[in-house]
């Protein structure tokens, strides 16, 4: 079993960079891919960006070239849009293939990332 905490969030203005943080513990061992989805209110959840242990990285449309995920899953968020806002989750896969949200079971609570103009 895998926890998953993210620390991060928060407030920022149009144009502003965040970075977020997700600390594991347990079976890390276990895992094969870790990645970061957000979910704003009324939407469903969708991926940010997802890095694997063999270096594969993968990024929703909106993010690429804004958004960039290293090595210890750290999400750096750059040139912030209000349509960001949304709570966002880290999650781990713990499979031989990930690429979609449903390949990923383990999740932390979520942390809320709110942009405003």
């Amino acid at each position: 079993q895998v926890k998953l905490v993210e620390s991060g969030g928060g407030s920022v203005q149009v144009g502003e960079s965040l970075s977020l943080a997700c600390a594991a513990s347990g079976m890390i061992h276990t895992i094969s891919t870790m990645g970061w989805f957000r979910q704003a209110a009324g939407k469903e959840r969708e991926l940010v960006a997802i890095r694997s242990n063999d270096g594969f990285t993968s990024f929703g449309d909106s993010m690429r070239g804004r958004f960039f995920i290293s090595r210890d899953n750290t999400l750096r968020m750059t040139d912030l849009k209000p349509e960001d806002t949304a709570i966002y989750y880290c999650a781990a896969c713990h499979r031989n293939w990930c690429r979609d949200l449903s390949h990923f079971e383990s999740w932390g609570q979520g942390t809320q990332v709110t942009v405003s103009s």
